[in-house]
C-alpha cells in the first residue's frame, strides 16, 4: 500500500516515514501542497496524509485541488496538524478531508486510522 505524506516539516516527514515504512507502507513525500499535487499526478496512492499550515499551497487548498480532479474523489485524505479549532476542522471537512489527527500523533493511532479509511 502506498501513502503520500505532505508536510513542510522535514522532522515530521521523517517521523511519518519511519512509522509508515515500519508498518510496511511505501511512502511518497512532498513538502507543500503544490509538490503534493505534482507527486499525485504520476503516482497512484491509497491514502494521503497532509498538514494544514504550509508555504506555497496549504493543506486545505491542496485537498480542494485533489478533490477537483475526478480521479481522486474517493481517495482517503487525513489531515495531520497542530490546528485544533472547530472552524479549521469544518474547513478541512468541507474541502474533502476524510479525517483529522492532531499533532503530536500517536503512531499506533495513526496506523489504526489509516486501516479504517483504506479498508
Amino acid at each position: 500500500m502506498r501513502v503520500l505524506t505532505v508536510d513542510d516539516s522535514r522532522t515530521m516527514l521523517a517521523m511519518l516515514k519511519h512509522t509508515l515504512a515500519g508498518a510496511g507502507y511505501e511512502v511518497l513525500q512532498a513538502e507543500d501542497g503544490q509538490q503534493g499535487l505534482d507527486v499525485l499526478q504520476g503516482n497512484p496512492v491509497d491514502v494521503v496524509i497532509t498538514d494544514v499550515n504550509m508555504p506555497v499551497m496549504d493543506g486545505i487548498e491542496f485537498i480542494r485541488q485533489v478533490r477537483a480532479t475526478g480521479a481522486h474523489q474517493s481517495l482517503p485524505i487525513l489531515i495531520l496538524t497542530t490546528e485544533t479549532s472547530q472552524e479549521k476542522r469544518d474547513e478541512g471537512r468541507a474541502a474533502g478531508g476524510t479525517g483529522w489527527i492532531v499533532k503530536p500523533f500517536d503512531p499506533e493511532k495513526l496506523l489504526s486510522v489509516i486501516k479504517k479509511v483504506v479498508h
